[in-house]
């Protein structure tokens, strides 16, 4: 393989989200270079190609995995086409990172991670998924933290989490296509998704499940004209669970953005003390990157912990925000296929995922708790760190 690692982008169109983070991230990422992007129509690849200065553009998946000059193929496309460009990927032989979700449902996702397990088997393929807290300095800190025994045993974590863009009265028009469950791109799918990786990430694994789930908008607001559509997808979600350390968790999860102005906030309460979390920058979607973290003992007094600078891993010049997070995957995955190792998360990881929000709309439906077995390997504490050297102990 080169040097560095040659990338092709799926899903590269003007606004799109590969242009919003993608590519702001892998600018200024030594280990790869963008070699080739590819959208439904060979002139708007062309187009965003020429306007990126990269050498190919192409108006499908195939094309661009089996090109010979593309080592890694990125899916940044909408979740029914995941299943499209991660399958002709891992055909061609070549390295994927898929946007979450990886698929639709449960079912499929599964189907995509024993390709991949296969593809990884016989031709070292490294595979992917863009879970936003799985590197973000915040999440690895607090998971130091509690690992540490800052608050001593942990007892509680409950977060509550705006749904914005999704869930509420109204939708964007670039999202009007998520109203359909068969898109798989909602809130519980999305937002739940996410905030359970990020607490599970710095908590651990959850082992049983019970929800509600709401629709309270059959139909939404098209946001720039107004236009009402059909919603057949959930809009609210409260969800208790236990962790495997014994620790209760709780997550709420509102449609739009009036429920939880900051994005979120996430409680950790300790035998020895408390930690609050919220977005630095609340204004900044999703809030993963840049965590505010406090700490309060037991007489309720509470002060900052900053967030050291030895868990960014990102370099100098990537935005704050989704890009910086998406940087530090990319590193991952660099440093994956260097070292000859999977990458975390992959689609093992994803899997795993998909598993537990398929308990949540059993749990939903049935009104009876749903136990959940976590899939070896999908999660791992991260190593201590010195907190004066700044290395792994």
């Amino acid at each position: 393989m080169p040097e560095r690692i040659r990338v092709g982008i799926v899903g590269a169109s003007p606004q799109s989200w590969a242009m919003a983070a993608h590519l702001p991230a892998l600018a200024h990422l030594d280990e790869f270079t963008v070699t080739a992007v590819a959208t439904t129509r060979q002139d708007s690849a062309r187009a965003a190609a020429d306007m990126l200065g990269i050498g190919h553009a192409f108006a499908s998946a195939n094309e661009l995995a089996a090109h010979p000059e593309v080592d890694l193929v990125v899916a940044s496309v909408k979740v029914p086409a995941h299943a499209a460009v991660v399958g002709a990927a891992l055909a061609a032989g070549k390295h994927v990172y898929a946007e979450w979700p990886l698929g639709v449902d449960l079912a499929e996702a599964t189907a995509l991670a024993d390709a991949a397990s296969a593809a990884a088997a016989a031709a070292g393929v490294v595979h992917a998924v863009g879970l936003q807290a799985y590197h973000s300095p915040g999440a690895l800190f607090v998971a130091d933290l509690l690992a540490e025994g800052r608050i001593g045993p942990v007892e509680s974590v409950s977060m509550t989490a705006a749904g914005d863009p999704l869930g509420g009265s109204r939708i964007p028009r670039s999202l009007a296509w998520s109203t359909e469950p068969a898109a798989g791109n909602n809130l519980l799918t999305v937002m739940a998704g996410h905030a359970l990786a990020a607490l599970e990430r710095i908590a651990g694994p959850l082992t049983d499940v019970s929800a509600v789930l709401a629709n309270l908008h059959d139909r939404v607001a098209v946001a720039e004209t107004g236009e009402l559509i059909a919603n057949h997808v959930p809009g609210q979600l409260a969800l208790h669970g236990r962790l495997e350390s014994g620790a209760l968790l709780s997550l709420s999860i509102h449609g739009g953005s009036a429920a939880a102005p900051s994005g979120f906030a996430i409680t950790i309460t300790g035998a020895d003390g408390r930690l609050t979390i919220t977005p630095a920058d609340p204004g900044h979607y999703p809030g993963w990157a840049e965590w505010r973290v406090r700490v309060g003992g037991t007489d309720g007094a509470a002060t900052d912990l900053p967030v050291p600078d030895r868990y960014r891993v990102t370099p100098a010049g990537v935005p704050a925000g989704p890009a910086a997070h998406i940087a530090a995957l990319y590193r991952e995955i660099a440093q994956a296929i260097s070292e000859g190792r999977p990458a975390h998360p992959g689609f093992d990881t994803a899997v795993h995922h998909h598993g537990t929000l398929a308990a949540i709309e059993r749990a939903a439906q049935t009104g009876v708790r749903q136990p959940l077995a976590p899939q070896a390997g999908s999660w791992q504490k991260p190593a201590a760190r010195d907190h004066t050297e700044g290395k792994n102990t």
